[in-house]
């Protein structure tokens, strides 16, 4: 399941790590409230009933802190977040007052959420540099992303009950994640291909035909067709070729997802033109490498629609 985040907002995501605390924590966390220097943060002073697990509670005073970012496909990992060689990123500001808690204290356990993708190796960085700089056991601080975030509401659903928090339901929202590396494998591969194939792929159905079929406008398909058709053959190739069998497996993943979506959605757009649009601007918005790769992340879409793997089609090829 899931949910946009980016939409929420500083308090309503906020209430959601609140509810998530109460159930990891217990019913005695505190909500978000505002401290002499300015910050915000969320406390729970007891024995936790989750946290780190159920067989080895944490003890003592819990401060939980949350950080909402508005942009899409955010990571713990960029430099606004966390860099140790600067001052100007989300954790160097709050390290003082983490160090201020602690000094007094009033601070045994740390938990911090961001709706930002974590990695194992960001994970282990930021929390070695808050326990070493807030002296503070690496083994006493949680960091939680999206991830972690997904899981719990996924173990806990009436958590997003409770926040009012409803799973993506906006027109086409898809995931760009294993497109961006589908993308960037061949981005590498047009790189390093000693020349082009001309032949475009074989159709299922015939290109007139199906974007009668799904009421793509002449004007729009032909542009597309201009522009992008030479490019196909090569991907195919490029996809049929044995050592790509994983990104085969992730294309695969990708159209059905965007596939399911468009059948689900598509009501909500009066043409195709509007559908290749809105999916293109979706996914580049959303993906800093997709965004690099424009034109490519926009054949790649041609391609699922000319292959048939987006969109309405018919089993036998017509012209």
């Amino acid at each position: 399941m899931k949910y946009a985040y980016e939409d929420l907002g500083d308090t309503r995501f906020e209430e959601l790590v609140v509810a998530l605390c109460r159930r990891l924590l217990g019913m005695a966390a505190q909500g978000f409230a505002k401290g002499p220097d300015g910050g915000r943060d969320a406390k729970f002073v007891g024995t936790a009933e989750l946290l780190p697990s159920s067989k080895d509670s944490w003890r003592g005073t819990v401060i939980v802190q949350a950080k909402h970012t508005y942009g899409y496909n955010r990571s713990f990992s960029e430099t606004d977040f966390f860099n140790p060689a600067s001052s100007k990123n989300i954790i160097s500001e709050e390290i003082p007052r983490i160090k201020k808690l602690r000094g007094a204290k009033q601070l045994d356990h740390y938990v911090l959420f961001a709706n930002r993708k974590l990695t194992g190796g960001a994970e282990s960085n930021i929390r070695a540099h808050i326990s070493k700089e807030c002296s503070i056991p690496e083994t006493s601080i949680m960091l939680c992303g999206i991830e972690q975030i997904e899981a719990w509401l996924k173990e806990f659903p009436e958590v997003a009950s409770q926040v009012n928090l409803d799973p993506i339901d906006s027109p086409l929202i898809v995931s760009p994640d294993e497109l961006s590396e589908v993308v960037q494998a061949f981005a590498k591969h047009l790189k390093s291909a000693a020349s082009e194939m001309d032949t475009p792929p074989t159709q299922r159905t015939g290109y007139e035909r199906k974007n009668t079929l799904n009421n793509m406008t002449p004007e729009y398909a032909k542009e597309l067709r201009r522009r992008y058709l030479k490019d196909t053959a090569q991907f195919k190739a490029f996809l049929a070729e044995p050592a790509n069998e994983n990104l085969l497996r992730l294309y695969e993943t990708v159209v059905e997802e965007f596939q399911l979506n468009i059948i689900a959605k598509r009501k909500g757009y009066q043409t195709f033109d509007e559908v290749m649009n809105h999916l293109a601007s979706l996914l580049i918005d959303r993906d800093p490498l997709l965004r690099a790769n424009k034109r490519l992340t926009r054949m790649l879409l041609f391609y699922m629609y000319w292959n048939c793997d987006i969109g309405e089609g018919e089993d036998v090829a017509t012209n």
